[in-house]
């Protein structure tokens, strides 16, 4: 695993946003494995602001979102679809057809389960998948305990994790008890993982995704065994981290060639 350490989100957000944008140039029917939240709204940002300057073109892209909330519809001001037509679909090019979003009203949520998984392998799998990491460890939402070879399914959150949703929601007895999304399985099938993580109440998580054991109890940590993921993390994110020096050093002395 590769860990970024930069000053703040802005820088980490910056880079995160010139891996997808170099993917994208270099194949234009890429496939984007996508996430919502707090963490990505600057990448989304700079890759917005890439595609008003020309220098992206995002017409051939399809893109997958990690996740949705069961019982809340497309049109719903606080639906995943909602977030990703207001912070990203709605400031580039990307073609309708697509766009795929797990649906949260599917009458047969098994099945659209498996829908998703196969629409996925149609598409040629995902090239580059964007994270952001729950402060449980959770990636998408999958919580702790999960499968480390699970794949899209129905899954009930935790206490924790509804509270810190709690805050997009009028009161905390509106916020979603359960979610489909991807596994943590159908993550590490992406052929590249980028995840963000910023500030202090995500050190723990981060330090336990690096450097921490591969456990179910983080499923974070499974992107260890990823062949290709990034982790960026600003100064705050990485308060936790044994080994925060050395990871900056090989940044540092890291070859042009390989740099975004």
């Amino acid at each position: 695993m590769e860990i970024i350490i930069t000053p703040s989100s802005v820088e980490a957000s910056e880079h995160a946003a010139r891996i997808a944008a170099a993917l994208i140039r270099a194949k234009p029917r890429a496939v984007l494995g996508l996430p919502t939240g707090s963490t990505p709204l600057g990448f989304y940002d700079q890759l917005a602001a890439m595609h008003a300057r020309g220098e992206i073109n995002l017409s051939e892209v399809a893109t997958f979102n990690v996740d949705e909330y069961v019982g809340l519809g497309p049109e719903h001001p606080r639906s995943y679809a909602r977030y990703m037509r207001e912070h990203f679909f709605s400031r580039v090019n990307i073609a309708n057809w697509r766009i795929h979003i797990p649906n949260g009203l599917a009458p047969d949520i098994p099945a659209h389960c498996e829908a998703y998984e196969a629409a996925i392998r149609e598409a040629g799998g995902i090239d580059l998948q964007v994270l952001g990491v729950g402060s449980n460890g959770h990636i998408g939402f999958n919580e702790p305990g999960s499968s480390l070879g699970s794949r899209t399914r129905l899954k009930t959150l935790t206490e924790q994790t509804i509270r810190d949703n709690a805050h997009f929601f009028e009161s905390p007895e509106q916020a979603p008890r359960h979610v489909i999304t991807m596994g943590v399985g159908t993550i590490l099938d992406a052929r590249r993982c980028v995840v963000m993580a910023f500030g202090k109440e995500k050190a723990a998580a981060v330090a336990a995704m690096a450097e921490g054991p591969v456990t179910a109890s983080a499923p974070a940590s499974a992107l260890q065994l990823h062949p290709w993921c990034s982790l960026m993390v600003d100064e705050a994110a990485a308060a936790k981290l044994k080994r925060a020096d050395y990871y900056r050093w090989v940044y540092a002395n890291k070859p042009e060639w390989q740099r975004p």
